[in-house]
C-alpha cells in the first residue's frame, strides 16, 4: 500500500465517522436547529465521498444543491415556523419512540442485506484526462432524457406550489376569508388640483 491509496483510507475513515456521527446527531437531538445543522454536515461529508470516488461533478451539486440550497431553505422554514412556543409532551410517547425505534431498525436491516448481497465489482479506473461533466452531460441528453426532463417538470411543479402556498392575503379581524372586503393601508388624503395650481401660481 503507498501513501496515496494511505491517505484514501484515512479520508475515507474520517468521512465515514463525521457521516455516522452528523446523522445520528439529526435523529437523536432535540433541537431541530442543531440537527439541521448537522444535516449540513452530513450533506458536507457525502460530498467528501464522492471526491474520493472521482466523481468531481457531483461532489460539487452536492455542495451547491444540497448544502447551499436545501439545507438553507430548512433552516429558513424552521426559523419562520418555529414560534417559541413551550413543550407540551404526548402522552403515551414511548410508544412513538418504540415504533420509530422498530421501522429504522428494519430499514438498517435492509440496508445491511442490500450491502452484503450485492455484487461490488470494481470498474476500471478513469483516465488522466477523463471529465466526468462531459460523460453526465451526454448521458443526460441520450439515455436519460425522459428522466431528466421529469424531474424538470417536478421541480416546477413545487416551485409553484410553493408560490401558491407563500401567498398570503390580509384580512379584518372577524372576517372569513369568503369576504370580499380586504384589509388595505390607508391612503394619504390628496390635496385639490386646483389649489396645487393656485400654489403654483402665487
Amino acid at each position: 500500500m503507498n501513501l496515496a491509496e494511505g491517505v484514501q483510507i484515512v479520508s475515507f475513515g474520517l468521512l465515514a465517522l463525521m457521516m455516522i456521527g452528523s446523522a445520528l446527531g439529526v435523529v437523536l437531538l432535540s433541537n431541530i436547529v442543531h440537527s439541521a445543522f448537522l444535516l449540513g454536515g452530513v450533506f458536507i461529508s457525502m460530498a467528501g465521498m464522492f471526491l474520493l470516488l472521482n466523481a468531481d461533478f457531483v461532489a460539487a451539486a452536492q455542495v451547491l444543491i444540497y448544502v447551499g440550497s436545501v439545507n438553507v431553505l430548512i433552516l429558513f422554514a424552521i426559523m419562520l415556523v418555529n414560534k417559541g412556543e413551550d413543550f407540551k409532551p404526548f402522552p403515551n410517547a414511548w410508544i412513538r419512540k418504540g415504533l420509530t425505534a422498530v421501522v429504522c431498525a428494519g430499514l438498517f436491516t435492509l440496508l445491511v442485506t442490500m450491502v452484503f448481497s450485492t455484487p461490488w465489482a470494481i470498474g476500471p479506473v478513469p483516465a488522466a484526462g477523463y471529465n466526468s461533466t462531459e460523460a453526465i452531460g451526454q448521458h443526460f441528453f441520450s439515455d436519460f432524457l425522459l428522466p431528466f426532463e421529469l424531474a424538470s417538470v417536478l421541480l416546477l411543479i413545487a416551485m409553484v406550489g410553493a408560490i401558491v402556498l407563500a401567498r398570503r392575503e390580509f384580512f379584518k379581524d372577524g372576517e372569513l376569508p369568503g369576504d370580499e372586503t380586504v384589509l388595505t393601508l390607508p391612503e394619504r388624503p390628496r390635496e385639490p388640483v386646483s389649489s396645487l395650481s393656485g400654489s403654483k401660481e402665487s
